[in-house]
C-alpha cells in the first residue's frame, strides 16, 4: 500500500504553478516538501478545504487549483462533492487521501473504512474520476491528472500514517497566508 508522503513526493514532480490547498494530515506532509508561495493550508477548516478550493477555482479560473485532503476531511463535508460538480470547474483536481481514520483528531476510525469516495464522485458527477493504490501506478499517472479538463478526482489509498506532530504556529502562519494574497494579487 501507498504512502501519503509518497504520493506527494510524486505528486510534487508535477506541480508548478498551481495553488495547492490543504489542512492538518495533508498540510503538515504537504509543507514537509518545502515552502511554495501559492500553498493555502485551511486554518482549523476540516471538510472545507474543498469548498476553500472550489471557491479559488471558481475565482481563480486562469489557475489549477489542487486539493489535498483525507477521507476524515471529506466526510465532514461530503455535499461538497455535489456542489464542486455541479459548479465544474475546469481547473480543479481534488485528491482525498484514504487512510481510514480521522487522523488529525486521534486516529479514530472512519465508520466506513471501506467507502468508494471514488465511487461516490463518479455519482456526483466529477468529469474525470481516478482511484490509485499503487504508487508506481501513481507516479506514472499523476501528470496525467493534473492535466485533465474537471473537476477531476483521484482517491489515494494509503496506509495509516505515524501519529504526526502538528505545529500549528507554522503551518498557519500569517506571513504564508499574506505571500499567497500578494501572489494573487498579481
Amino acid at each position: 500500500m501507498m504512502k501519503r508522503d509518497q504520493c506527494f513526493r510524486a505528486l510534487a514532480r508535477h506541480v508548478s504553478d498551481e495553488i495547492v490547498i490543504s489542512t492538518y494530515s495533508s498540510a503538515v506532509d504537504w509543507l514537509e516538501l518545502g515552502e511554495r508561495t501559492l500553498n493555502y493550508f485551511s486554518v482549523g477548516a476540516m471538510g472545507l478545504d474543498s469548498s476553500h478550493a472550489l471557491g479559488l477555482a471558481l475565482g481563480r479560473p486562469n489557475r489549477r487549483i489542487i486539493c489535498l485532503q483525507g477521507d476524515g476531511s471529506l466526510l465532514m463535508n461530503l455535499g461538497c462533492l455535489v456542489t464542486i460538480a455541479a459548479a465544474a470547474p475546469k481547473n480543479l483536481v481534488h485528491f482525498v487521501v484514504q487512510n481510514g481514520n480521522y487522523e488529525a483528531n486521534g486516529g479514530h476510525p472512519i465508520p466506513n473504512t471501506k467507502a468508494d469516495f471514488a465511487g461516490m464522485a463518479r455519482a456526483a458527477g466529477y468529469a474525470h474520476v481516478h482511484d490509485f493504490s499503487d504508487l508506481a501506478n501513481f507516479e506514472q499517472q499523476a501528470g496525467h491528472v493534473l492535466k485533465q479538463e474537471g473537476p477531476v478526482f483521484a482517491t489515494l489509498r494509503v496506509e495509516r500514517a505515524k501519529p504526526l506532530t502538528y505545529d500549528y504556529p507554522k503551518l498557519y502562519d500569517p506571513a504564508r497566508r499574506a505571500a499567497i494574497k500578494a501572489a494573487l494579487k498579481q
